[in-house]
């Protein structure tokens, strides 16, 4: 999922791309933004290739 917002893409993009709905996608997101420890898309992009979960 965080190597789709990478790419920029938006949330109903994300869902139809991975089959789920566009508030999983959301909910996704929190959690994940919750476990990186940041409150945005942006920063956890920067956090996932810091910590090299994302190319």
């Amino acid at each position: 999922m965080l190597r789709l917002v990478a790419e920029g893409c938006t949330n109903a993009e994300i869902g139809r791309r991975l089959f789920i709905g566009e508030s999983t996608v959301k909910t996704y997101l929190l959690r994940i933004f919750g476990k990186l420890g940041v409150d945005d898309r942006t920063a956890a992009v920067t956090s996932a290739m810091r910590f090299g979960l994302l190319d």
